[in-house]
């Protein structure tokens, strides 16, 4: 599958397009009429209250008395709205009086999304943020997750990477686990989908509302899977739409991804310098006697990277009568990468039905169907950017890929050869359904049954020609290679409750809940892989056509199993004082028998304020809602099958014939449990000035015990280390939340909202020793990341760099050993053995920052929505993992620009090393390899203009929008590779802030339009 193709064959969205302006053309048209009215509030008029057509800019204000009259036809909607009430919207129909009644704006008095159902958020003993369908909208993501970064406080969200469909790194409120996962637990419409859910497989279009629970009271309710926060995810459903006819919405737009700004690197004539200067320190010949015109010149850049487009359509329908409620949507997306040879196209079906069978008995289904078809990259931005030097020619003389490196003087990897003959493409289908039934026996009792299946499929298809010029450059023939992978995940959840409401005299209120969750899940993969291919005829279609003495098959086969009971409990005093009871044991298949079940309970209480008497006569706060909760939530934090010994495969002899056999590669752990964790919480609500401000303060601390980490155990076990419950760690921070209603007149409204976040991460204990050194990977070795008691998870860790040599005598005084040179770089000797080792690593840095932040700001004109958002850390180090090859090291790969200034004998104060001196001084990880990775970002900006359909004649349209968007417009950073938000290992615990030349985040500048009928 090659995406590119496919978008430049396929014009769907002229079509879409032209489609669009014959239904404009064909709705009938409606005549206005006059309508009258009386907007009021508390049992008092209220003058100067706006009255608007929603999407026009027909309005008035009421009179002295409350009155309006304004001409409207049957089609449209009025929008009444006055400050420090809530906007009400009124269908017209043929009503020519309408008396609306205005409540106060409270943000308190919101509903929200909890577990196992909903509630006011005046009510909420517990800490919750929402992010709702607007702001989604008002971010054109092709994943949910990336809709969320800096949108709730105490969540701080990083992009993987910028490749299509590549996701994100959550923590909320930090992370509690060391080797476990630290990403939330996704609920989506009920159903829980587990913490690696491909949000692929989400149209964000579809997305009603987020909620993301983050305390004890909030998260207790899932117990084992709770303790990295809950993100609750609640699609459309025909609510809202009006009864009669079906509502139609068009959702179109096209954008255009930008390179963004590009790390500073040596030019041609610059790198044919340095790397001949490096060559004649080290004695060799030098690899560009002539002179650098005589080279080529080749960016290699714009040859494997360029501007790329995304399309995306969808179209719902929707709507309701007394007893059934309907939303289907059909989604289409495609995105080419900015990198060539990568893309997703994504196919998205859903539908929601709610039916009202009886008085007492409600039934319905969510149902999502995904097709996914993902291009993986051939090439990549690291070896466009860094790792071919500009002149290496593309193609050789007769025209035909060059696959030779002069300058290393072996074969290369050249990556536009590696677009036109390899493949790597991944296929998935997903369905994702759930089915309910609610009974109510009686008005104060409901009881209601769930069942959810999720089937997932996805086959990866891989072929690497035997015809690419680095194997055909040293004769290297059949060389050609291909595989083919699966990958089947089938399961079911089921979700049984039961709850009953009831008020005792005036002054007591209570709501029980109790359930039961049970889950099962499994996956089997099968693989074959296929070596000494001859021929590209049949690519991966036909493995036979391979060495079969090299062929290699592999299987695999896990799976797990789910209980939980769980209660929870809310009472409420005069609506003044609010306590929460929850309770929820777990068991798990992936512990042993004795240790399969844990419980995990919380309390929680709210003291409303401004429900006092003596708050009664202060025109200040309109609402001041104290809380706080402290529970317990545990992580399973181990794959199945960990407390079991593991075997491996090793091959014996027998009668002088090697055979295959098994051995034990892992010690059995039956005595493992799960990692606990217990929360503090307290906060403050305020609703101030009318409501014109909503403010929300939080404080917390979390301590994780029984952290499940590897164990070094003695030799003569036969084994180096166990997984063991051993150590702990703490959490603790602050968030702030801020929603001011700045300016709201009849045609002019601003609107703000800020975000802020901060959170310290501590390892209190490692089981007995004081570190423990991780090793990323095998290239990279030991030396730069260490788990430390007293510090964050992980710290950096390096030897520091002084700079440089600046002569002779300084280095014959400083008593070194070890070999080294004047210009060279220095690196601290801590401990005095005239040596620089690893032995003298300290922590240079942490991923952790000091603080996270949102801004926005909305503003609307008449017709004209406005609104920019900029999002960002401050305080926190990335690790850039390219600085060794290219800031320290020889001469073969592209450099940074700093080298400019390196020391020479014209330069010789210079604290950037020579050419040639890493020949001399081993290069060890180091203080300069980090960053400060602090950052703001203009994450988005969005320009819209709300038609008026009447004045066009076309009034069977509701709304119409359409809307200019940026996004990742500008960024101001300090590091090297310009971006640090990112992630080189993905979602690993141990290695989150390092960072190197990934698929870089693109400008994306977006057209669309939504039309509602």
């Amino acid at each position: 599958m090659k995406l590119k193709t496919k978008l430049n064959e396929t014009p769907n969205f002229r079509r879409i397009g032209l489609f669009t302006i014959f239904l404009f053309s064909c709705v009938a048209m409606s005549f206005a009429q006059t309508v009258k009215g009386t907007v009021s509030a508390d049992g008092q008029p209220l003058p100067g209250a706006t009255v608007v057509v929603k999407g026009t800019t027909t309005g008035t204000s009421t009179d002295f008395d409350g009155n309006y009259t304004i001409n409207a036809s049957s089609e449209n909607t009025l929008v009444f709205s006055y400050v420090g009430y809530s906007t009400k919207e009124v269908v017209v129909g043929n009503q020519t009086t309408i008396d609306v009644v205005l409540e106060q704006d409270n943000a308190l008095d919101e509903v929200v999304v909890i577990g196992y159902g909903t509630q006011r958020k005046s009510d909420l003993t517990g800490s919750v943020s929402s992010v709702s369908s607007e702001d989604i909208a008002a971010l054109p993501v092709p994943r949910v997750d990336q809709a969320l970064q800096g949108r709730a406080s105490g969540v701080q969200v990083t992009q993987v990477n910028g490749a299509p469909g590549a996701g994100t790194v959550i923590r909320v409120r930090g992370g509690n686990s060391i080797t476990g996962s630290n990403e939330p637990l996704w609920v989506i419409d009920g159903i829980i989908v587990g913490t690696n859910f491909n949000l692929n497989n989400i149209n964000s279009n579809d997305i009603q509302s987020i909620e993301i629970l983050k305390d004890a009271s909030s998260i207790a309710i899932y117990g084992a899977r709770g303790a990295n926060g809950v993100v609750l995810v609640t699609t459309k459903s025909g609510k809202g739409a009006g009864t009669g006819k079906p509502q139609v919405s068009v959702n179109l737009y096209t954008s255009s991804q930008m390179l963004p700004e590009l790390p500073d690197r040596l030019n041609q004539r610059e790198q044919i310098e340095f790397t001949n200067e490096h060559a004649n320190f080290r004695g060799v010949a030098i690899p560009f006697p002539d002179d650098p015109s005589t080279y080529p010149d080749n960016d290699w850049v714009d040859l494997v990277l360029g501007t790329a487009p995304i399309y995306n359509a969808d179209v719902s329908i929707s709507g309701a009568t007394d007893n059934v409620n309907y939303y289907t949507s059909m989604n289409y997306f495609n995105q080419e990468g900015i990198v060539k040879s990568s893309g997703i196209e994504k196919y998205i079906f859903r539908t929601n039905l709610d039916l009202k069978l009886s008085d007492k008995l409600k039934t319905g289904f969510r149902l999502n169907y995904s097709r996914l078809e993902q291009d993986n990259a051939l090439a990549s931005f690291s070896q466009a950017a860094f790792g071919i030097l500009r002149t290496q020619p593309v193609f050789n003389d007769d025209g035909s890929y060059n696959g030779f490196d002069d300058v290393v003087g072996s074969p290369f990897n050249n990556p536009l050869a590696a677009i036109d003959l390899n493949t790597n493409e991944t296929f998935t289908n997903n369905l994702l359904a759930t089915v309910y039934l609610e009974y109510s026996p009686a008005p104060n009792w409901t009881i209601r049954s769930t069942f959810s299946p999720e089937f997932n499929n996805t086959k990866q298809n891989r072929f690497s020609s035997s015809q690419l010029p680095g194997l055909l450059a040293v004769g290297d023939f059949g060389q050609g290679s291909a595989s083919v992978r699966t990958v089947n995940t089938n399961g079911w959840n089921n979700e049984n409750t039961i709850q009953y409401q009831t008020d005792i005299g005036e002054d007591h209120s209570i709501t029980a809940l109790a359930g039961a969750s049970f889950q099962k899940v499994s996956t089997e993969v099968a693989q074959a892989e296929a070596f000494g291919i001859t021929s590209d005829a049949t690519g991966f279609n036909n493995l036979n056509n391979s060495d079969p003495t090299r062929s290699v098959v592999t299987s695999d086969f896990t799976g797990f199993q789910f209980a939980s009971f769980f209660g929870r409990l809310n009472y409420s005093y005069k609506d003044k004082y609010l306590l929460t009871l929850v309770g929820r044991s777990d068991g798990s298949s992936r512990f042993a028998e004795g240790n399969k079940y844990a419980f995990f309970p919380s309390i929680a209480g709210a003291w409303k304020i401004t429900e006092e008497d003596f708050m009664q006569d202060q025109d200040i706060f309109q609402d001041l809602k104290l809380r706080a909760s402290w529970g317990k939530s545990g992580n399973q934090a181990i794959d199945p099958y960990s407390t079991l010994g593991l075997l491996t495969g090793a091959n014996t002899t027998l009668n002088g014939v090697e055979v295959p056999g098994v051995t034990l590669g892992r010690p059995a752990n039956p005595n493992l449990q799960w990692e606990t964790t217990s929360s503090f919480d307290i906060a403050l609500e305020a609703s101030l000035f009318g409501g014109r401000v909503f403010t929300e303060f939080n404080y917390y601390y979390k301590e994780t015990e029984d952290l499940l980490l590897e164990r070094t155990i003695p030799r003569q076990t036969g084994f180096n280390s166990q997984l063991q419950n051993i150590g702990a760690l703490k959490n603790t921070g602050w968030e702030l939340l801020v929603n001011s209603t700045n300016i709201n007149t009849s045609n002019f409204n601003w609107n703000s909202t800020v975000t802020l976040s901060a959170n310290k991460n501590e390892i209190l204990d490692l089981g007995g020793v004081d570190f423990i050194d991780i090793v990323a990977d095998p290239i990279l070795g030991s030396g730069n990341t260490r788990l430390i008691v007293g510090e964050t998870v992980p710290a950096f860790v390096g030897v520091r760099y002084l700079g440089t040599w600046k002569s002779q005598e300084e280095i014959d005084a400083s008593g070194r050993t070890d070999p080294q040179i004047v210009g060279g770089s220095h690196f601290e000797d801590i401990n005095g053995d005239g040596i620089a080792s690893t032995e003298d690593a300290v922590v240079v840095g942490s991923p952790f920052p000091d603080l996270i932040f949102g801004i926005e700001n909305n503003f609307s004109y008449k017709n004209w929505d406005f609104s920019f958002y900029f999002q960002g850390t401050q305080g926190n180090e990335v690790y850039n993992l390219s600085m060794r090859n290219h800031y320290f090291n020889r001469g073969e790969t592209v450099k940074f620009g700093d080298i400019r200034n390196r020391w020479t004998v014209d330069n010789p104060t210079s604290n950037i090393p020579r050419a040639g001196g890493d020949n001399v001084t081993n290069t060890l990880p180091n203080s300069e390899y980090v960053e400060d990775g602090s950052h703001i970002r203009l994450k988005t900006v969005r320009l819209a203009y709300n038609f008026q359909p009447e004045k066009m004649g076309l009034n069977g349209i509701k709304n119409a929008t359409v809307y200019l968007s940026g996004t990742n417009l500008l960024l101001f950073s300090n590091t090297r590779l310009i971006d640090p938000e990112a992630s080189n290992f993905g979602r690993n615990n141990l290695l989150q802030g390092y960072i190197s030349a990934q698929y870089p985040n693109p400008r994306v500048v977006t057209l669309g339009l939504n039309v509602t009928f």
